[in-house]
């Protein structure tokens, strides 16, 4: 057992007693039903199909169902500067159109993170009507390891908050590892 009181397990899902294995949330990896099941399938094939399959955990979409609904999947910041150094952040905060067509005060937020060495989008999360159903499409394209620039020459579908997220061009926000006198003094 964990601190926390959750069974430990390597990356295959098996105890410290080779017979017994665990998935879900009594391991405390991803505490999601989703992931539960994905561990559940590593877990069969490795024990009944002879293909030792370790759960993937990379780029796990989630969503929180308030309102406006959230949706996110890969790195965060600080995840994203740990493991890949530079990032740029790319942020969009609008009205959309259906809202101002129907005269609803509603906004989006999306934001984008990606690897300033290697163009790799690290994570996409949004915050605004559907943003659960646009995320889980996007979770796709994560996982894949598609760059901004496989992005940006994607056409958009005019209407629609999903497409800010291919036509985002300029970075909000660069943070750097090394930061450079440039970035401090604009020199």
């Amino acid at each position: 057992m964990t601190n926390n009181g959750a069974i430990e397990v390597d990356e295959y899902s098996c105890t410290s007693v080779p017979s017994i294995w665990a998935v879900g949330d009594v391991t405390d990896r991803i505490n999601l039903t989703p992931v539960a099941l994905m561990e559940g399938g590593a877990l069969a094939k490795t024990l009944f199909q002879n293909e030792p399959t370790k759960p993937d955990y990379r780029a796990v979409p989630s969503a929180v169902f308030s309102q406006p609904p959230i949706g996110q999947v890969g790195f965060t910041e600080e995840q994203g500067t740990k493991e890949y150094g530079d990032i740029d952040v790319f942020t969009a905060n609008f009205r959309p159109l259906k809202a101002t067509l129907s005269g609803l005060p509603d906004r989006v937020f999306m934001k984008l993170i990606v690897c300033a060495k290697t163009n790799k989008v690290l994570e996409l999360n949004m915050c605004g009507e559907d943003s659960p159903e646009i995320v889980q499409g996007f979770a796709v394209a994560i996982k894949a390891g598609l760059t901004k620039e496989d992005f940006d020459s994607t056409v958009g579908i005019h209407p629609t908050a999903a497409e800010e997220f291919v036509t985002m061009r300029t970075p909000t926000r660069k943070i750097r590892e090394h930061p450079t006198a440039e970035a401090f003094f604009g020199v």
